[in-house]
């Protein structure tokens, strides 16, 4: 016996699962282990664990002192080998589905990636427990810019340099990165618990996926929604190739402004133009003033002469945009390297001058300045100017520079011809989406975000200037200048035969050498994995259109919109019915995370420390949309949860019989907490927690429902922590150690009760915590599915909120009493006695669990007295009022030594005069009241105050003691 109980106890001794009068946890550990008829029951347990673990996958908490992070890797691929991810339609037939936002190929890791996989893993458990037939499809993106980088670099290291290979040998080299390294992203959200389907993986250069990119090409030329022409652009120097908009990130950084004279042509007035970027002078093709600008109107109409440029002229123009606040207010105009330039240049029918080339060098345009790197040239530029007295100053300035997102090299606006997506008629029938109800965002906020972009939406540039991607299905007339004159295409015979027919059979064809924007394959992604354009696809039939997007909220544009636009366009349905996008992982303090600020936090150290469940309730503790702030105080916090799963594992089954045991087992089989009668006729503890977990059951499956984790997260905690750790399973002592008549069969009902609640704790936080929760269910016996695949509990369950009523009421009288104790500093071990009144309803049932009672409270069971009115020893007692109606009286001779009580309470007293004494002469020294900062004289007023609160506690107290002593004389 004292083996058992000496190993029991250092299980817990360990945690703070059971430690009494902890911060956390105010309940008392048991420790009269006289009454444990354990003896067996350990030593059975580890024989069933044995038994019930010939896979060598899971480890019973009989075994080990708490959870192994270790073996979640072992778990995760037993799951993935019994098939547990793929979708089942043994039980539903409506299925859940998630595309999967494809993570580039040349990622790792960060807290981005772990907050989704984190919130899809937990929709996908859930609606799997649900019965529904669930799908995750993953896969990665070929991230063209961001892999061809990566690839350069590489071949740099080398000393090869991209421009001297064949596209051919190029694009070899990159898939052979890729079959080498691209596969780190798929292992390490694997690693995070995410269950996805990894059959169905895709990479969006496989085969189907680019068939349904042609696919996608060809049909919107076809409508006239794909077009050619040559437009302003983002362009990357270094890449050499457009970059869409919203890869684009603007910061702001220290510069200059440029104050640089224009002579007006025929007078011997200048202008002064102010500029951040003077090497752009050389494509001015106007100055404009606005025209109520009474400073410089009467040169309207005339010409000025552009320095540095021999003399050409440009007009004088005036157009009401001018910022008359801004520089001098004369704004030079150069359409072909300023957005805002080259729209008025177009409204105003202005030419478009272009003085760069696509590597970033000034063109033959700018003359002496040709070859010229960008930024030398407005070195030079300037430098020139001052010696020819046009330069007029230059001042600091902040400039709002464009840097690409995946190079960080600052970006060239570019007249440049490439291809583009009309993008109107798209984005109608998008905004009519959410109008209509058919696709709903979360939160509902950002519905306003997604209608303006939209609403306000422009081409969208389409080709990149790369090698590595989808190629563009154009081709062209070899030996023909007019690029006008083109053919598009599925494939290349297809292109012959079309241009074939068209100049013969002796013509010969060449293919467009741009790529299509990555963002373009993106956009098909939840019905181009399932299959499209084949509409005979099972896949497709039975599984789109999908059920969630879930993304982060930075990628709105990039990604959701375009799926909705071409879902709604190539299927004729929206392709998911809602979006969630969840928001930023900051640091502790809310900053961003940036390997500048070293406040970066790797998911895969974290894992390391912490475990994985720690880790994802971490995260879906959020709210949607909204930033969370991580901190390592949040994931110690909640890897103590974890152990504190574990640890009531362990103690669940150390109290549970022999699997043998029929007879046991049988009357604990026999309890049906979905009856109502069974539920109804539990004693008060029982009742009260059954019906909490009820209700726990009901209120999370709702909050489920409606996306919102951190509610289900939070609910579920505080049930486990707060009412069944600390409350059940201390109560349930009693019934367990229990010695009288109908002990076994108090004891079997306990055990049911136990062994009913924690199994479905462990599947409400399945989703959450999938690796801790399905270890302690294989740990359970009687387990006929797994814990991934077992049904989720039923909702309309019986409760009965009398019951929640009473026991609150006797959790309040045991905080009173733990209270009282606390104050007197009763010895935890020490037994006392306690009268209890109250009307008889409230006796009746407080009574019947005396035991819990005393076992909770610490009180001695034979001297715990219930009455209608108070005791006689009244004024020798600490008077407790433990709620309306419900009172204790605590004798005070049980609790203290009255007379040593006495003396250290008058010592106390003592101190805290002469304390209180010198605050109050503070406060009566005008000298002080005066000249001390307000603050530090408000600081002595509360000190004062909280002081004398003390002592006029401490003199009752002494005044109840001394009483006691006279009485007792």
């Amino acid at each position: 016996m004292s083996t058992v109980l000496s190993v029991s106890a250092s299980c817990y001794s360990s945690s703070r699962l059971f430690c009494p009068f902890s911060s956390r946890n105010p309940l008392l550990f048991v420790t009269r282990r006289s009454r444990l008829p354990l003896s067996r029951t350990r030593r059975r347990h580890f024989a069933v664990a044995a038994s019930e673990r010939e896979n060598g996958v899971f480890t019973s908490p009989e075994i080990a002192k708490s959870f192994d992070f270790a073996a979640e890797e072992r778990i995760y691929n037993w799951w993935e080998a019994q098939g547990y991810f793929r979708p089942s339609f043994d039980r539903g037939s409506d299925a859940f589905v998630i595309p999967m936002p494809p993570p580039n190929v040349t990622g790792s890791l960060h807290m981005g990636h772990a907050m989704f996989v984190t919130l899809e893993d937990i929709m996908i458990r859930y609606n799997r427990m649900k019965g529904r037939p669930t799908l995750w499809v993953p896969g990665t993106d070929h991230a063209g810019i961001a892999t061809q980088l990566v690839v350069e670099r590489m071949l740099a290291s080398e000393g090869i340099k991209r421009t001297e290979m064949s596209r051919d040998d190029f694009t070899k080299r990159v898939w052979q990165w890729k079959e080498k390294y691209g596969g780190t992203i798929t292992n390490q959200i694997k690693r995070l618990g995410a269950s996805c389907d990894w059959s169905r993986e895709h990479f969006t250069l496989d085969e189907q996926l680019s068939q349904a990119v042609v696919e996608a090409f060809v049909r919107l030329h076809e409508k006239g929604l794909i077009y050619q022409g040559s437009y302003m652009v983002n362009w990357s120097p270094t890449l050499q190739t457009a970059v869409s908009d919203l890869e684009v990130e603007y910061s702001e950084e220290s510069g200059y402004l440029y104050y640089i004279k224009y002579r007006v042509a025929g007078r011997s007035e200048f202008l002064t133009v102010a500029t951040t970027r003077p090497e752009t002078l050389f494509g001015d093709v106007a100055l404009a003033i606005h025209p109520k600008d009474d400073r410089y109107s009467k040169f309207i109409g005339m010409m000025a002469i552009v320095p540095q440029t021999f003399g050409r002229h440009v007009p004088i123009i005036a157009d009401k945009h001018v910022d008359r606040e801004f520089g001098t207010g004369v704004l030079k105009i150069s359409p072909g390297h300023d957005h805002n330039d080259y729209l008025l240049a177009r409204k105003l029918g202005l030419p478009i001058l272009n003085v760069m080339n696509k590597d970033g060098t000034l063109n033959d345009v700018t003359g002496l300045y040709s070859g010229l790197d960008r930024f030398e040239a407005r070195k030079k530029l300037w430098a020139e100017l001052e010696e020819t007295g046009l330069a007029v100053k230059k001042e600091p300035h902040t400039l709002r520079v464009p840097r690409s997102q995946r190079g960080g090299e600052v970006i060239e606006p570019l007249v440049s011809k490439q291809w583009f997506v009309s993008m109107e008629p798209l984005a109608e029938k998008a905004l009519q989406a959410v109008e209509k109800g058919e696709l709903t965002i979360i939160p509902e906020r950002f519905e306003k975000i997604y209608n303006h972009w939209l609403s306000n939406i422009k081409d969208w540039c389409i080709s990149r200037q790369l090698w590595w991607g989808h190629r563009i299905p154009v081709w062209y007339i070899s030996g023909e200048d007019n690029e006008e004159d083109y053919i598009v295409a599925r494939n290349a015979k297809e292109a012959l035969e079309k241009a074939r027919k068209k100049y013969g059979k002796d013509v010969e064809i060449y293919q467009d050498p741009d790529v299509l924007d990555t963002w373009f394959s993106s956009a098909l992604w939840p019905f181009s994995t399932l299959g499209w354009p084949d509409l005979c696809k099972e896949d497709l039939k039975r599984f789109y259109p999908t059920t969630m997007l879930e993304t982060g909220h930075d990628i709105l544009f990039f990604w959701v919109a375009r799926m909705v636009m071409m879902g709604i366009e190539f299927t004729g349905t929206v392709p998911f019915s809602y979006v969630y996008l969840h928001g930023l992982i900051r640091d502790s303090q809310g900053r961003k995370m940036s390997k500048t600020l070293g406040n970066v936090i790797d998911p895969l150290d974290t894992i390391k420390e912490f475990g994985t469940d720690a880790l994802r309730f971490t995260l879906a503790l959020g709210t949607a949309g909204q930033d969370l702030n991580l901190s390592t105080e949040r994931l110690t916090s909640n890897k103590a949860f974890t152990n504190k799963l574990w640890n009531a594992g362990k103690f669940i089954l150390q109290n549970l019989p022999n699997k043998n045991d029929t007879c046991a087992w049988e009357k604990i089989l026999s309890y049906k907490f979905d009856n109502e009668g069974t539920v109804a006729n539990l004693p008060l503890p029982e009742c009260w927690v059954v019906s909490k977990l009820h209700l726990l059951i009901e209120s999370a499956s709702e909050s489920y429902d409606k996306f919102y984790f951190g509610e289900v997260g939070r609910e579920t905690y505080d049930f486990f922590w707060a009412d069944f750790a600390d409350w059940y399973i201390e109560a349930s002592k009693g019934r367990l150690y229990h010695s009288g008549s109908g002990g076994n069969s108090v004891a079997s009902m306990a055990q049911a009760v136990l062994l009913y609640t924690f199994e479905n704790i462990l599947k409400v936080l399945h989703p959450f915590m999938p690796f801790v929760t399905e270890e302690l269910w294989q740990a359970l016996p009687n387990r006929k599915h797994a814990l991934i695949i077992s049904p989720w509990p039923e909702t309309q369950l019986p409760r009965s909120s009398s019951s929640i009523k009473k026991f609150e009421n006797l959790q309040a009288l045991v905080r009173a009493i733990r209270n009282a104790r606390a104050e007197y500093s009763v010895e935890p071990a020490k037994r006392i006695s306690a009268s209890v009144v109250a009307n008889n309803e409230v006796i009746e049932y407080i009574a019947e669990e005396r035991e819990v009672l005393a076992l909770l409270s610490r009180l001695d069971l034979q001297n715990l007295h219930f009455s209608d009115s108070s005791p006689g020893n009244a004024d020798q007692s600490v008077h407790l009022v433990a709620g309306e109606g419900l009172e204790a009286y605590l004798p005070l001779a049980d609790m203290v030594d009255i007379s040593a009580e006495v003396d250290r309470l008058s010592k106390r007293l003592s101190k805290m005069q002469k304390e209180y004494d010198g605050f109050i002469a503070k406060l009566n020294s005008p000298q002080f009241v005066e000249k001390a900062p307000e603050d530090v004289v408000r600081g002595v007023r509360e000190k004062a105050a909280e002081a004398e609160e003390k002592i006029n506690l401490t003199k009752k107290r002494l005044a109840l003691l001394n009483f006691s002593v006279l009485v007792s004389k």
